[in-house]
């Protein structure tokens, strides 16, 4: 394919992970090897920020800044949730209900106008080579981007770059920013493990530690790795999203316990259901952003049900967003993976591909384990979640079993370490010289 001359951008979404940098840090570093691509810009806040023409200059940050992306958390870019609803014609010649209509039309007439607003951008900067560092929705986003380009006849090329610590994006082997937030909370649950056994007597105690994952249970599985093999080491249940809890079958267990050992440490993913499906920690009366009902607290309302039912003092410890923004303790692996799923996104836009998400790959060679990357057609990845697969739970569901031990280990192998400076960790902020707008303001 002919090279293609232009400018090249690259933007963050959804939520930071300890590595999404480290692939933005792979674009850059890749990109200036390339002589067709002029300059380098970067989208503050996402798509959003992209539409309203809020865009960087990375050419113009010291080197030493992006080599420091690698260990620095958060989103250097800024990220958001905005996101371009495209809604099909027939979906809304299909829906009976005029007002939801009505707000099915509002979206795609919306949709419409951001899509153009986007394209003008990319005009107006001459983008030709578009990058998007984020998970399941990002991944859509390229997708749509990918094909209004194509339906435009706008020379562009589009490649996805894998991103979410919920690791459910389908294909590729593991999720950048998945392998430190389980390297963290198992550490974590270590630690507050030792904590309450140390304090453990007759009277018993339980903890309940609540991590992300609202459809999927990756984090919540990851934490069997502080187990190393022990049955009497935290965590001693694990509930995930993808299982229906009996609660009677999960108060026996924690009584088994706390019997045999005076105490209990559990883990929940946020998103975890009782046996008739609903969320336990679901407040219907509230929505999210996307619609869902609003996650009020699943180890709070546990809580509340053992201290009842078991008498047992408990106690909650919520990880929220240290979990995702733990750069101390996150994977050299991990980061590793980042970088080169940054770098080879540019590397197959250059070579004239688009359309695309890259995956990493894991193989073994000579008995060693080996890590490379691949390309998947954005078509098949979006909007699609990947779950932790059934014959890795234990048939009880209450542990993830030695499959999934296996899967997970190599993730969080090797440390990240940032320069420290006064007893703190000394982590890296971009300059972010602005690129001079050349647009109207958007309407």
């Amino acid at each position: 394919m002919a090279e293609l001359n232009g400018n090249l951008l690259v933007a963050q979404s959804g939520g930071p992970t300890c590595a999404i940098n480290a692939s933005i840090a792979g674009v850059i570093t890749e990109a200036g090897k390339h002589g067709c691509i002029e300059e380098i810009y970067g989208g503050l806040n996402g798509i959003l920020g992209i539409l309203n023409e809020e865009l960087i200059d990375l050419g113009d940050e010291k080197r030493s800044a992006i080599e420091g992306l690698k260990y620095t958390p958060a989103a250097a870019l800024g990220t958001c949730r905005y996101k371009i609803h495209f809604v099909s014609e027939e979906k809304i010649a299909a829906e009976t209900d005029q007002k939801k209509k009505t707000s099915l039309q509002k979206k795609r007439d919306q949709a419409l106008k951001d899509m153009d607003r986007l394209f003008e951008v990319f005009q107006a900067h001459n983008i030709r080579y578009f990058f998007y560092a984020g998970g399941n929705d990002s991944q859509d986003t390229s997708h749509k981007i990918h094909q209004e380009a194509e339906r435009r006849g706008y020379e562009l090329r589009v490649i996805g770059v894998p991103k979410t610590i919920d690791n459910d994006l389908p294909f590729t082997d593991s999720c950048p920013g998945y392998g430190s937030v389980i390297k963290y909370c198992a550490t974590t649950v270590m630690e507050v493990g030792i904590d309450v056994g140390s304090m453990a007597t007759d009277d018993g105690s339980v903890c309940i530690i609540e991590v992300m994952g609202r459809s999927a249970g990756w984090i919540a599985a990851g934490t069997v790795l502080a187990k190393r093999g022990n049955p009497a080491n935290p965590p001693h249940l694990i509930l995930l999203p993808e299982v229906r809890y009996d609660r009677e079958e999960v108060l026996a267990k924690i009584k088994a316990t706390v019997d045999a050992y005076r105490y209990c440490v559990m883990v929940v993913g946020e998103g975890i259901r009782d046996s008739e499906g609903n969320e336990i920690g679901a407040d219907p009366t509230k929505r999210d952003a996307f619609g869902h009902p609003l996650l009020a607290g699943a180890a709070w309302k546990l809580k509340d049900l053992i201290e009842e039912r078991l008498r047992t003092k408990t106690r909650t410890v919520l990880l929220g967003y240290a979990q995702r923004a733990a750069a101390h303790c996150a994977s050299l692996t991990d980061v590793q993976n980042a970088f080169a799923c940054g770098e080879a996104a540019v590397k197959a836009a250059v070579e004239g591909q688009s359309g695309y998400m890259v995956k990493i790959i894991r193989s073994v060679e000579d008995g060693k384990l080996k890590w490379s990357t691949g390309l998947q057609p954005l078509s098949e990845v979006a909007n699609v979640e990947h779950f932790v697969p059934t014959e890795w739970i234990s048939p009880d569901g209450f542990l993830p079993n030695e499959k999934f031990i296996e899967y997970a280990q190599p993730l969080i192998e090797g440390e990240v370490r940032a320069p420290i400076e006064g007893g703190l960790p000394k982590y890296v902020t971009l300059e972010k010289s602005r690129v001079e707008k050349l647009l109207p303001p958007r309407a």
